[in-house]
């Protein structure tokens, strides 16, 4: 493995990990966006996976976004009868995003990012040395 196997890998950890912050913020954005008529649905939380992809000729791997899925865990409902997406009951169904849970991602995703960002600047700085001392 060489300088720019290094470099290329953390890129793609970096470039992961800010799809991941993209997906995040959205779910925030989103997390009191409700139906529009009566019964519909809210928001519904979004979800991120990754895949290892290994290149056949260095051998080295890398990851990338496989899919951007949706969250299908059950919508809690929450008692508003004035409101335009209220059933006949009067309950609005709410997104299923936990803010908690968004955060802990967001943190997760910050830390994977920095360090992804900390490889490429120390590798960065090996390759400047190593030319230096070829001069």
């Amino acid at each position: 493995m060489d300088f720019s196997d290094t470099i290329g890998i953390s890129a793609s950890g970096m470039q992961a990990q800010a799809d991941r912050l993209r997906v995040v913020s959205e779910n925030l954005a989103n997390q009191e966006t409700t139906g529009t008529t009566a019964g519909s649905d809210p928001y519904r939380r979004k979800t991120i996976t990754f895949k290892e992809t290994l290149n056949h000729e260095t051998g080295a791997s890398s990851v990338q976004v496989k899919t951007i899925g949706q969250d299908q865990t059950p919508f809690e409902t929450r008692y508003e009868p004035g409101h335009p997406a209220a059933d006949a009951k009067g309950y609005v169904k709410v997104p299923n995003v936990n803010m908690m849970v968004e955060v802990m991602d967001s943190h997760e995703a910050q830390h994977s990012y920095e360090a992804n960002l900390n490889t490429m600047q120390i590798t960065r700085s090996m390759l400047t040395r190593t030319i230096n001392l070829m001069k």
